[in-house]
């Protein structure tokens, strides 16, 4: 009996493991460190209505949405000095939790 239990907690084990591996990159990403990471965000980041080149709120944004943009500015394609030393201090990890964060909120 004890054998047949640890089989199938093996069984188990390996499904979890093989679910996670397959999951994307921004379901998998550890969302409490992007709550943890969203306090400097929040500093410019807050408001509910989006205006013409205004900041906008990161609410409800898609986790690749949010990922592309971070990589742009980290790769200076995007024209904001303060984005672009935000992006290239943060890492990928960072960028992946922030975004499975923010894509988990409700949108504004």
């Amino acid at each position: 009996m004890a054998g047949a239990q640890a089989g199938s907690g093996w069984m188990s084990f390996a499904a979890v493991a093989a679910g996670l591996a397959a999951a994307p990159a921004h379901a998998a990403a550890d969302r409490a460190l992007g709550e943890y990471l969203s306090a400097e965000c929040a500093t410019c980041h807050v408001g509910s209505a989006p205006k013409a080149g205004a900041i906008p709120a990161l609410a409800g944004i898609p986790a690749d949405q949010f990922t592309a943009l971070m990589m742009a500015y980290r790769r200076g394609e995007r024209d904001n000095t303060a984005m672009r030393n935000v992006a290239k201090q943060l890492s990928e990890q960072d960028i992946a939790a922030l975004a499975a964060y923010y894509e988990g909120l409700k949108a504004p």
